[in-house]
């Protein structure tokens, strides 16, 4: 059947307004709203009640990188510097290494069991290999999980950088597998110079961008994030160009734009928030389009053991042998190891073998999809519940930011937090002096039975108090709503 552009705009919209009230009913019911976009997807295919036939890698890809592009970007312009700067080795670590140990893991074990070629059981690992920054992004978000410590800047920076590693491994090994002449010691100066290029481009974009924003006068508010979509594509697609890391520099470029003062910033942030939730929908609606149920039941006995392999045995390993260099709770490097999402990224990657013409693309593609089915089944519904039996979840009462806590807190260079007592809170009862507060952080109000009081060090806290915390940084926020826990 032939498309009109009335049809697909009919359909794409019907399509985008089913996702939407799906992704708002998900939260009630404890489903991850990816998993409900990639069903509706399946759904709207060929095999399913839609009938739409939609057979094309190669649009899954172009509409996967522009996704990406959009999502890395808004994940890197949401990241403070003074968040990651603790967590940055370890989070590189897990980007970097942990990606190169899972693809070895995972290759090994496939190649060892399912008796299939060397090569490819890496390329699978390799295209499975990272944590999905929109999926990681929409689950902490939207399920509001407060973590401990420096547990969820690690995490979102590790997600946010670990593809361009999983991206170099899966075009060198789809190259690899496809016959080129090559080995992988020599590779190694192609990857560090794509990884090079790839931080210098970005921050040479970021800079040039935060120059474009601040000094082109533009008659419009509304032109500015157009001008930053130029900003975005022409680093991605120029970074390609020289040989550099695309992803990378999108990201780093974003990071860096993030962490200096823009015009119409708060703005900005929020444009690009909303485009990479539209972004996430999009992508993962047309990579649903792109299954075909009936291939993914053959490989369903495959899939359920490379997964298994994958979640409970590979990601923790690697895990725990990045963080071996770091002195970290053992709790907090298994709660790292538990939110290793996959998402839509492997699906994208895993359409490089197919367009290849590789001989079990098609296999390899079907394997992907049902891996990430399970993690984000398994591993997104269970995030919340692994966090509070690790114990590395905050207090309920605490309230997440809002855009004006935000705002005021970013103008005074300080962290802003919301916390209800809880009854079985050690701090109940307690006087204000006893809690061991740091020195950087300071409980700003108390809100008691509707009204508001000051506090002191001979204010003793009660069940159902909201406490108003105010912190020169993040650690010290970090520590204050563990006296309070």
């Amino acid at each position: 059947m032939e498309y009109i552009s009335e049809d697909i705009l009919l359909i794409g919209s019907i399509l985008l307004f089913i996702s939407i009230l799906a992704g708002k009913t998900s939260y009630r019911f404890g489903v991850p709203t990816l998993l409900l976009f990639l069903g509706i997807g399946i759904l709207a295919g060929s095999e399913g009640l839609g009938g739409i036939n939609f057979n094309d890698p190669q649009a899954a890809q172009f509409i996967g990188i522009v996704a990406l592009n959009f999502i890395l970007f808004s994940g890197g312009l949401d990241t403070k510097w003074e968040s990651i700067k603790p967590i940055l080795w370890r989070g590189a670590v897990l980007s970097t290494l942990g990606v190169l140990l899972t693809t070895a893991f995972v290759g090994i074990f496939t190649w060892y069991f399912f008796k299939v070629d060397l090569i490819e059981g890496l390329l699978l690992g390799a295209i499975v290999s990272s944590t999905d920054a929109a999926a990681v992004f929409s689950v902490l978000r939207s399920k509001s999980v407060g973590l401990k410590g420096y547990l969820r800047p690690t995490l979102e920076l590790e997600s946010g950088s670990n593809d361009p590693m999983a991206y170099f491994l899966t075009i060198t090994l789809t190259a690899l597998a496809i016959g080129a002449k090559t080995s992988m010691l020599a590779i190694l100066p192609t990857f560090i110079l794509q990884f090079a290029l790839g931080f210098g481009a970005g921050i040479g974009m970021g800079y040039l961008g935060r120059l474009l924003v601040n000094k082109i006068k533009l008659d419009f508010e509304g032109l500015y994030p157009g001008l930053l979509l130029a900003v975005i594509f022409f680093t991605y697609s120029a970074t390609e160009y020289i040989g550099g890391n695309g992803f990378l520099a999108v990201y780093i470029c974003a990071v860096y734009m993030g962490n200096h003062s823009l015009i119409h910033k708060k703005s900005l942030m929020r444009f690009f928030d909303g485009v990479a939730w539209l972004m996430q929908i999009i992508l993962f609606l047309t990579l649903g389009l792109l299954v075909f149920p009936s291939q993914i039941i053959p490989i369903v006995g495959i899939g359920i053991v490379i997964s298994v392999f994958l979640i409970f045995i590979a990601r923790p390993l690697s895990v725990l042998i990045c963080l071996a260099f770091f002195k970290m709770k053992i709790r907090n490097k298994i709660f790292i190891s538990w939110v290793g999402l996959r998402g839509a990224v492997p699906i994208v990657f895993a359409t490089y073998p197919l367009i290849a013409g590789l001989t079990n693309a098609d296999l390899i593609f079907n394997i992907v999809f049902f891996i990430t089915l399970i993690s984000v089944i398994l591993q997104g519904t269970t995030i919340p519940i692994m966090a509070r039996i690790l114990k590395v979840a905050l207090p309920e009462g605490v309230k997440r930011r809002t855009p004006l806590d935000i705002e005021l807190a970013d103008s005074i260079g300080s962290e802003l937090a919301e916390v209800e007592i809880a009854g079985t809170s050690r701090a109940a009862g307690a006087k204000v002096v006893s809690l061991g507060f740091p020195k950087k952080a300071l409980i700003v109000l108390i809100k008691r039975d509707g009204t508001y009081i000051s506090a002191n060090g001979a204010t003793v806290l009660l069940p159902g108090d909201v406490i108003v915390v105010l912190a020169e940084d993040e650690e010290s926020l970090q520590r204050a709503l563990d006296c309070l826990n």
